[in-house]
């Protein structure tokens, strides 16, 4: 199944297409119903919804999606607004983006000792950005600044950083977080459902004001994270297209991140203004979708919400973009794999060609049959290809992308994209192309369904663009409707001269804007201390939540096949999609080129079939496969519509059995992955977290380094490749199945899963050995705005006892936004956009723990951050609210959690790995329960203080000073070959 951007997703989830009890049979109208409960409240629902949303519209315009999902004692909540960056002044872009930042220090009532000693500061810092953003004189602007970071520093002996944080985490809540986009801003949480008499409490009055407390350092973080961006090719490209495509419009004009001049120069005045202007209760919409009461519900959030003022809100009138005529060419410079987009603009949401790009999308790319699948990807004609739909509130947008093969240029890519368009255009697809596609959708909707965050991900992006739900219930009936000479005439109107192309060229970026350290004082974060509000929101109890474990064998039911393979088992109990795994606990430990046979066998057929034919006939089934080689375990894997698995299963066996080696597709195959290797080299994520981390762990003798050299690979016959996967089925083997009616599975896999009566042992495994940590700098010179660093200390084996320990550790110390380092390095100090810290739990009972930290700024705060991290690392603030408060989050989480469905048979997977045959969280959950802060520090100073670190560090060797990290251990400049074991282009010849 392709993978679709999560608007796309929204149309996936809408299906009249519904296991629902309240379905009504043989019967696919799809109608309005307007309904009053038993409080009064009035509500809409849609017959035929398989989401079950009754949308309620309180007395002040407030919009409430609700809808039920009992498979955990959960609630997905979020709270949307309809403003983001497109109604940014032009003067102060970016601004929507930050206020979302601020929405999360709080109050006059959370996050102070006392508001109005500190409202006399705050008003002070809001009169001096205003006379900073006026003044033009680079020395007074300073001055200025260095005024706002003193009186700043006088307001934080008032603030207290993270209440809403605190507090939050206290409910148990995960996800935590909100995005900014062009027309939305969404604030989120998953909380137990225990909880949501004080999520609303606390909710109701977070968006009751706005304080503008703590500015100044979030203001530093923010830049941070627009630094971020500028080392993001990925972005870069993006938002050059979208300049193309909207020279006139917000879209393309405004970045949601806002220019460096705009961050750098904000008016508080001007955030206050936005906020009161659209955080209105009509402007809002609140979503809850999981196990809770529809009647109890909505006369909860009427008292928390209901309460809100209504204001009219008018929304500027954006410009409208005239017709593009010819092509218009877009560059875009920075050190990743060259690549290219071409875009083409379209209507926005809730018009006929949203379905028609839709439907010309799925039929162009679908992960499996498409045009591009076949034609581009399947035959390597370049490296990847890709295409997917945007549809926003005033315009959409489909995009193609495209990686170039080696000695292929971007203008082939490009003419190869639009070739495939062509063909769309001239009918050149199969007649049951479209009813397929709808199919996909329908499977993809009803994995979707089953999770209540996607439904209400649905929702929130339903009342951002002014969508009828209605509609959106019917859409895929509607895309059955399109004939092919509709789609076919569509797109011959649709797609024409009329695109953008946007080129990105390996090469220096010249528009990068680097920014001095600003020097701020670290501000007080008082986390002695309590506002009223937090002390009686800690004072109310919620009803009790017990957790629920898991017996694993009597969850997973135990069967065997004629020729006596074991088969675990698990019911799919919410629809009727199947999983079946054929599990071999063998990888390329123990072959190096296991991976590479398994891999090939995506790109030959049989005498039957070609490899292009084989994914049409999968396609046509509603039936995905994969074959995959890990370190330790290889799988052979089926999923989709029950009633198809045995026709399924007969494909991929003969395939598996009777596969062709084909040396063009070997010689392609071998391209690929070379040029693969190249374009990994300018990854700086994969450099630090794959290529040092390994290299600070293992060194010389890694996993990472064990491949096989393509000037090796070239040599290769690719029959033995083929012989290497058959021989496969010949290997001890187990099965897991997890679906409806087990006993068709097993009769299936007894008519096409022939196996040899006495399977045979698995080759030995090659081993790999932790190297002992500390005293070593190991640094990667790459062309970034930001510096990056990594700190990996060896611990001691895995201990089960010690799992407890380290949950709550991790929750207090490192992880989340109210943790210690968090409000150290980036709260208080600015020194970081994204800082943690957490003990690392081992995969394998026989393998080592670590500590591991992170830092991700700007080269010249990186030793500042250093000596703010290793200090951290070496002297454990302890304050005992927030232990109780993360002691809390903890227990509460685990009380909520449930694992349901196939992942009770992965958990206990992972289990058996670290030596557990039981659910081990009943162990935890005791220990925890009677866990003091006394038993933390002693844990941490036990495994964390005093630790030697391995340090890895990717940034430019221009910016960064080397000296600084000459304190942490001896400093080796790294090549990046030399981490991945890669030969150097020069020494192969393709």
């Amino acid at each position: 199944m392709k993978h679709l951007k999560p608007i796309v997703l929204v149309v996936l989830l809408l299906v009249a297409f519904s296991c629902k009890k309240n379905a009504t049979k043989n019967n696919n109208e799809v109608a309005v119903n307007s309904v009053t409960d038993a409080n009064g409240f009035s509500y809409e629902s849609v017959t035929n919804d398989p989401t079950g949303l009754r949308l309620y519209t309180l007395e002040n315009g407030l919009k409430v999606y609700l809808s039920k999902n009992t498979e955990e004692p959960k609630i997905q909540t979020y709270i949307a607004v309809r403003a983001g960056s497109n109604y940014d002044p032009k003067e102060s872009t970016g601004l929507a983006h930050y206020l979302e930042h601020m929405v999360f220090k709080g109050t006059d009532e959370i996050g102070t000792v006392d508001f109005e000693a500190e409202k006399k500061y705050l008003d002070q810092i809001s009169e001096l950005y205003e006379q900073h953003r006026a003044e033009t004189d680079p020395e007074k602007k300073v001055a200025l600044y260095k005024k706002i970071d003193e009186v700043s520093l006088e307001a934080s002996n008032y603030s207290i950083a993270n209440e809403y944080d605190k507090m939050m985490s206290s409910l148990g809540a995960t996800g935590t977080n909100a995005h900014t986009w062009f027309e939305e801003t969404v604030y989120k949480n998953k909380i137990p459902a225990n909880e949501l008499d004080k999520w609303l409490n606390l909710e109701s009055e977070r968006f009751s004001q706005l304080v503008l407390r703590l500015f100044h350092t979030e203001l530093e973080a923010v830049f941070e994270e627009f630094n971020r961006g500028q080392d993001n090719d990925g972005r870069k490209q993006y938002a050059a297209m979208l300049k193309g495509l909207f020279p006139k419009h917000p879209y393309g004009q405004q970045s949601t991140i806002g220019t460096a001049d705009h961050l750098k120069n904000p008016s508080m005045i001007d955030i206050n203004n936005y906020f009161d202007k659209y955080y209105v209760p009509n402007n809002m919409a609140v979503v809850l979708v999981g196990d809770l009461d529809f009647d109890a519900t909505i006369k909860k959030v009427n008292e928390s919400f209901g309460k809100f003022e209504r204001k009219e809100v008018t929304h500027p009138v954006l410009p409208k973009e005239e017709a593009i005529t010819s092509p218009i060419i877009n560059e875009v410079f920075g050190p990743t794999a060259e690549s290219i987009s071409i875009a083409f603009r379209s209507p926005g949401v809730n018009t006929n060609e949203e379905k028609l790009v839709t439907l010309c999308d799925m039929i162009l790319a679908n992960g499996n049959a498409g045009l591009i699948d076949l034609n581009l990807n399947q035959k390597k004609a370049v490296q990847r290809a890709g295409c997917s739909p945007t549809f926003l509130n005033d315009y959409g947008y489909h995009s193609f992308n495209g990686t170039p093969k080696e000695d292929q240029t971007l203008d082939e890519v490009k003419e190869l994209l639009l070739g495939q368009i062509e063909k769309l255009k001239a009918g050149e697809f199969d007649e049951w192309m479209i009813e397929a596609v709808v199919n996909d959708l329908k499977k993809s909707q009803m994995q979707q369904y089953e999770n209540a965050t996607a439904v209400a991900s649905a929702y929130y992006n339903a009342f951002i663009h002014h969508e009828n739900w209605k509609e959106k219930v019917s859409f895929l009936d509607d895309l059955k409707k399109i004939s092919k000479q509709e789609l076919v005439d569509f797109a011959n109107s649709f797609y024409q001269d009329n695109y953008v192309v946007t080129y990105k060229r390996q090469g220096e970026d010249k528009s990068i804007a680097k920014v001095a350290n600003p020097g701020i004082t670290p501000v007080n974060l008082n986390r002695d201390k309590a506002s009223l509000f937090i002390e009686n929101f800690n004072k109310v109890t919620s009803s009790d939540l017990k957790p629920k474990y898991i017996d694993y064998k009597t969850a997973i039911k135990e069967l065997k096949t004629e020729s006596g393979l074991s088969v675990s088992y698990v019911e799919n109990v919410n629809n009727d999609l199947f999983d079946l795994n054929i599990i071999f606990d063998m990888g390329s430990d123990s072959d190096k080129k296991l991976g590479l046979a398994v891999g090939y066998l995506e790109y030959i057929g049989t005498d039957k079939f070609s490899a292009e034919d084989l994914k049409k006939e999968f396609y046509k089934l509603g039936i995905d496969y994969s074959v995959s080689a890990g370190a330790e375990q290889s799988y052979v894997s089926l999923s989709g519509l029950k009633e198809n698995l045995p026709k399924g299963l007969e494909l991929l066996e003969d395939l598996w059995s009777n596969a062709k080696a084909d040396q063009e597709a070997y010689d392609k195959y071998i391209q690929a992955i070379a040029k693969g290797r190249q374009n990994n080299k300018t990854n700086k994520g994969s450099i630090l977290r794959s290529g040092l981390l390994n290299y600070g762990k293992y060194g010389e003798n890694s996993r990472l380094r064990n491949i096989i050299p393509v000037s090796e690979l070239l040599k290769i016959n690719p029959e033995e490749l083929v012989a290497l996967t058959k021989d496969l089925k010949n290997y001890k083997h187990r099965i897991f199945y997890y679906g409806k009616d087990v006993n068709a599975a097993i009769t299936a896999l007894n008519t096409y899963h022939k196996v040899a009566s006495e399977l045979k042992d698995y080759p030995e495994a090659v081993t790999y050995t932790e190297k002992e940590t500390g005293g070593n700098v190991y640094f990667v010179d790459f062309d970034m705005v930001q510096s990056e660093m990594m700190f990996l200390a060896k611990g001691e084996p895995f201990k089960a006892e010690n799992m407890a320990a380290s949950r709550l550790f991790n929750t207090y110390f490192g992880g989340g936004l109210s943790s210690i380092v968090f409000q150290e390095i980036r709260e208080s100090k600015s020194l970081a956009y994204s800082a943690w810290a957490n003990y690392s739990t081992s995969r394998k009972k026989d393998d080592s723990n670590y500590v591991m930290a992170y830092i991700g700024t700007q080269a010249n705060k990186m030793p500042q951050a250093v000596d703010a991290m290793m200090d951290l690392m070496n002297n454990m603030p302890e304050a005992e609210d927030q232990f109780q408060n993360a002691k809390n989050s903890v227990l509460k989480e685990l009380a909520a959690q449930r694992i349901t469905k196939s992942n009770v048979f992965w958990n206990y997977e992972r289990l058996k790995k670290l030596g557990l045959d039981n659910d081990n969280r009943e162990a935890m959950y005791k220990a925890i329960e009677n866990m003091t802060m006394e038993d933390l520090t002693n844990f941490f100073k036990t495994n964390v203080k005093g630790e030697d670190y391995n340090v890895m560090v990717i940034g430019n060797k221009k910016d960064i000073n080397l000296e600084a990290l000459k304190k942490l251990g001896k400093v080796q400049e790294m090549e990046v070959d030399f981490l991945f074991n890669y030969e150097k282009p020069t020494e192969v010849k393709l």
